[in-house]
């Protein structure tokens, strides 16, 4: 995309240029409110208006498969390519995840209902306010109150209050996790270590009550595209295996049921070239006024020193805002990035400054953050390939 040129050269990308998610009509956080008020649990808005109300609702959660890259691969997931055209009721339009486009982010917008402004986890790395440190919210370090840290009930907590037999249906690992507690649980957690054990065992579990809400969950198409990267013969191979279990389940659904396949976020996979990997870690002139660094190497969080963070929104601005769009933490909050409103608590856990990578560019950190300046595989940012997810639909 060509950008506005000026007698200095092409001018920075502009706040309001960036793709915000929808929500209160199309994103992750409206879907299992909708589903519930379908349901008649109360006080649930129908927000994603597509929908068609059942009594028995299941949403498979494929970690990592964004919109764009199940297109590119018929190949691999013809059965869930031939429910491209069911995808957000019929319409055969994807949803949005929210930003940041990040499984922390995106997993406490399903369960919760809320955007991120509102359930508090805005990032994968966010400073706490009342600590001064980052907090990591995918594994939950330095250890933080969970209760405390997103207050919420979650929409399965609020359906199982309303007599509406809820469950999850996942690894055990997940079973007693923080971002679980505080995204996820309410009703039953039911662990299962296999795909097919799962698939299994939530169509079992839609069948047990005249109302039913059941999750489950895959996250090796996620792993598969950090390490190796989207179109892989690893993330190929995991993609396939995701199709059958989609296509396992989808044949065991109960009477008046709906299965809704989406996922997190999508991917991109960015070059190991300095070209595309900016490190913050050997860049003087990004770093100068900055406090902590947070966030992911395509949604940033800068935290100032106090007193600079002017200074370092001029100073982002002049050296990566071709590529990168970046704004103050009103502004971004402004232009709706995080959700229609932030609670009070959340505020200052988002960055004086925030970056959103439009083009294929990664801002690494090799010495902060070595694990993740690794990857192959990126997501975070509000662009097509990471922010469109599906909602493909099969009813029985």
């Amino acid at each position: 995309m060509a950008q506005p040129e000026t007698a200095w050269g092409p001018e920075p990308l502009t706040v309001a240029s960036a793709p915000a998610p929808e929500y209160g009509s199309g994103s992750l956080a409206d879907l299992l409110p909708t589903l519930a008020a379908g349901l008649g649990v109360p006080d649930m808005n129908a927000a994603i208006t597509e929908l068609t109300p059942a009594d028995r609702n299941c949403v498979f959660l494929i970690d990592g498969l964004g919109w764009e890259q199940l297109k590119a691969h018929p190949e691999d997931a013809p059965f869930m390519t031939s429910l491209l055209a069911t995808s957000r009721g019929g319409t055969g339009r994807p949803l949005t995840a929210g930003y940041p486009a990040t499984t922390a982010t995106s997993l406490a917008s399903v369960g919760t209902g809320l955007p991120p402004g509102a359930h508090g986890l805005p990032g994968y790395t966010v400073r706490n306010p009342d600590t001064g440190e980052l907090m990591n919210q995918l594994r939950w370090q330095p250890w933080t109150q969970p209760g405390v840290w997103q207050p919420y009930p979650t929409v399965f907590q609020l359906a199982h209050a309303a007599g509406v037999h809820a469950a999850q249906v996942s690894s055990p690992t997940f079973q007693n996790t923080p971002l679980t507690r505080v995204a996820l649980s309410g009703g039953t957690f039911l662990g299962r270590l296999t795909g097919e054990d799962r698939m299994d065992l939530a169509a079992e579990q839609l069948a047990a009550g005249d109302r039913s809400l059941v999750y489950t969950y895959f996250a090796e198409v996620d792993g598969a595209g950090h390490r190796f990267g989207v179109d892989s013969d690893t993330w190929r191979g995991q993609l396939m295996y995701a199709d059958r279990l989609v296509q396992r389940l989808a044949e065991q659904l109960p009477p008046r049921s709906a299965l809704y396949v989406t996922a997190d976020h999508g991917m991109i996979d960015v070059p190991f070239d300095e070209q595309h990997r900016i490190d913050f870690d050997e860049d003087w002139e990004l770093s100068a006024g900055v406090a902590l660094l947070g966030g992911e190497g395509r949604a940033r969080h800068v935290y100032a020193v106090p007193g600079a963070a002017n200074d370092v929104l001029t100073c982002w601005r002049e050296v990566l805002g071709e590529q990168f769009w970046v704004a103050s933490r009103d502004e971004a909050i402004a232009a709706g990035w995080f959700g229609p409103h932030i609670d009070e608590r959340v505020y200052g856990r988002i960055g004086d400054v925030v970056a959103a990578a439009r083009d294929d560019v990664l801002l690494i950190a090799s010495e902060r953050e070595p694990k993740e300046s690794a990857m192959v595989g990126n997501h975070g940012s509000m662009t097509p390939a990471e922010q469109l997810v599906p909602l493909l639909e099969v009813r029985s």
